[in-house]
């Protein structure tokens, strides 16, 4: 049942490198792929101009194994023909390397942008990636309307209005758009929702709103609560608290105790947001500050985002792909594929000189579309700021290095547990959702040696499968995972996308059930030549059903095992069948609301979305479209005579 894989190097003491490195054997095993490599790069010299651009190096596969850039094509990719001068990793590199991908630039700033951009795009094995790759929250106050609304956002900004951020997470945009609800009584509601109110919401009444959908305040009104909200926001934080204490003194001079009382609230709104800031930032405007901090060969990047002086958060960055890297050219890489999601600020302030500085600044310049510093602060309140960043990187390596020993353990347990050759560097878990077989959806979650692969999950739709029969369902599950490997007899398929889940293999399978549906996943492993290569375990709800603590682990050969109830080992598998639930019953409920807004009219083909709208309007339901003779399909608005008979033949082609 335990699996090593042929090929594949299974020494434990590696860890986290033979997950990070693809080609972890040496150069004089691999000396023939080295010379196949550097035959392919002379290859591409020749024909390279010295000239800006970006450069990909890609293995026998397709795959891409590194992107760097250049100011001149031809010298810097001439370099890796001199093997003698390349580093342990850029030697492994060249080894694998086949065929070589190249975009000209205009110029050597473009091509660092560009760099970024497939760096993110394309995730090599062999650069500095910023592990961290979820989008960052803003606060926006939209300009599309008379009376503009407060919102959270994340993604493209397209939206016509003003943006603030980046927020460090979720919970620090939440909390802070609250405050910004009480201090300026802003709108968050939809536009639908306030164009049908004919009485105040709720949020009116808790006094987070000041309900103008019923005309509770006037345009004029409102559009000094937008200014007073953009002030604030751009920094302007004294001169609001200062006009807001006017008004309440005026307010309480002219015995109007109940609007002072208002304005009070307000100013402890104000007095939140600016209390809740940790670090002292004034004077700095808009800034970010990023520190680094390395030990026992990994590295954690902290940034403070600074917005108008006030603190809006920090994030811990943990990069992959550092070994043999020099610190501060992954301070470098992790600042370039950051500014990808977010319009980098005017000051940068940085705990060392990087490498091509003046470079970096002037692409971030051009990204920005205005000047961008970048410096190493020295003195004063930016040097305290400074180490304060140091002192929190540090912190979060060392509880990033805690918390990887404790799942380093945790993983070498569960390999003795479950009886494997070594800790899983893979794992995946399996389970689907239906309700009475309708709707059936199947769900693959992957954990690594740091946890979650989130990138690397998969849902599947279940087609074949009929009625409530779990035990199919699995196997359709099954087959649809594992099929590129039995059209590959055995390796990926040639179509398999590469760094996908098709191209792997797990060294672990979980499977939500007992005996029946592991017994269903063998089925289809053998059929598919790879049950010995897999090591597959079902865990399944013991005695009481449903009593947590009280899991059976089912073995393909029939042996079922239970650990103590208060097992830190028990409660990671227990978190691992955990997650796999929340996430097919996510999208099993997706696939449900789904299926709610579908119309009948999606069946008809050539039918747009206009069209189908168009005879909604006019029938009120489907099935008045239905029955509905041709000259009254005619006649409904923006529908032609060509599409009316397209719609009576779909229902009368029997008659």
């Amino acid at each position: 049942m335990a699996r090593t894989p042929a090929g594949t190097p299974h020494d434990p003491r590696e860890g986290d490198r033979f997950n990070e490195e693809r080609a972890a054997y040496t150069v004089a095993s691999a000396q023939p792929d080295l010379e196949a490599g550097v035959a392919a790069i002379r290859a591409m010299v020749k024909v390279l101009k010295p000239v800006p651009g970006v450069y990909r190096m890609v293995d026998a596969r397709g795959e891409v194994l590194y992107v760097g850039k250049a100011r001149s094509l031809k010298a810097r990719v001439a370099n890796y023909t001199q093997i003698a001068q390349l580093s342990g990793r850029l030697q492994r590199m060249v080894s694998q390397t086949r065929s070589m991908e190249i975009v000209v630039t205009r110029s050597e700033a473009e091509a660092l942008l560009l760099e970024a951009q497939l760096i993110k795009r394309f995730r090599p094995p062999f650069n500095v990636l910023l592990r961290d790759d979820k989008s960052f929250p803003f606060i926006l106050l939209r300009a599309d309307h008379a009376y503009p609304r407060i919102q959270k956002h994340r993604g493209a900004r397209r939206a016509k209005g003003n943006y603030y951020g980046p927020f460090a997470s979720a919970g620090s945009v939440n909390t802070t758009l609250n405050a910004l609800q009480k201090l300026f009584l802003l709108r968050s509601c939809t536009d639908s929702f306030f164009n049908n109110r004919d009485r105040p919401c709720l949020l009116y009444q808790i006094k987070r709103c000041s309900a103008p959908c019923v005309g509770r305040i006037d345009e004029p009104g409102y559009d000094a609560l937008v200014r007073q909200a953009k002030d604030f926001l751009s920094g302007k934080s004294g001169a609001v608290q200062a006009d807001l204490e006017r008004q309440m003194a005026e307010a309480a001079a002219n015995l109007d105790f109940e609007t002072a009382a208002m304005l009070r609230d307000r100013l402890r709104a104000a007095t939140f947001i600016q209390g809740s800031q940790a670090i002292n930032a004034q004077g700095l405007g808009d800034a970010d500050v990023f520190a680094l901090a390395a030990k026992n060969g990994q590295m954690t990047v902290q940034a403070f985002f600074i917005r108008g002086g006030q603190n809006w958060g920090h994030r811990a960055f943990f990069p992959r792909h550092t070994t043999e890297v020099d610190e501060a050219q992954v301070l470098a890489d992790v600042m370039l594929q950051f500014y990808e999601e977010v319009p980098p600020p005017p000051t940068i302030l940085v705990d060392r000189d990087l490498p091509e500085c003046e470079l970096i600044a002037a692409a971030l310049s051009e990204l920005a579309g205005r000047k961008v510093g970048i410096s190493v602060p020295e003195r004063g309140d930016r040097r305290k700021l400074m180490e304060q960043a140091t002192r929190n990187a540090v912190e979060a390596l060392e509880r990033r290095l805690a918390e990887s020993g404790t799942k380093a353990r945790l993983n070498r347990e569960l390999a003795e547990f479950l009886e494997l050759d070594s800790p899983p560097q893979r794992i995946e878990v399996y389970d689907n959702s239906h309700i009475q077989g309708t709707k059936a959806v199947g769900a693959m979650v992957v954990a690594g040696p740091e946890g979650f692969e989130k990138s690397q999950y998969r849902k599947f739709n279940i087609r074949e499968a009929q009625s409530n029969d779990d035990f199919a369902m699995m196997r359709e599950v099954m087959s649809r995972r594992f099929r590129s490997f039995a059209e590959g007899e055995g390796e990926p398929a040639p179509d398999a996308k590469p760094g996908g889940h098709e191209a792997v293999l797990p060294d672990l399978m979980l499977i939500d059930g007992g005996k029946g549906q592991l017994s269903s996943v063998m089925r289809v492993l053998e059929d598919y030549g790879i049950a010995e290569e897999v090591a597959v375990v079902g865990i399944a709800k013991g005695p009481g059903h449903g009593r947590e603590g009280r899991e059976v682990f089912h073995f393909p050969d029939g042996r079922e095992k239970m650990l103590p109830t208060n097992s830190p080992l028990l409660f990671h598998l227990q978190n691992l069948r955990d997650e796999v639930h929340r996430f097919v019953i996510g999208a099993h409920r997706a696939k449900r609301s789904k299926a709610i807004t579908a119309s009948p009219l999606d069946e008809i083909p050539g039918i747009g979305p206009a069209r189908k709208r168009a005879l909604l309007l006019h029938f009120g339901t489907a099935s008045k479209v239905r029955a509905a003779a041709l000259e009254d399909l005619q006649r409904a608005p923006g529908v032609s005579a060509t599409v009316a008979r397209k719609v009576y033949d779909f229902y009368h082609a029997g008659g």
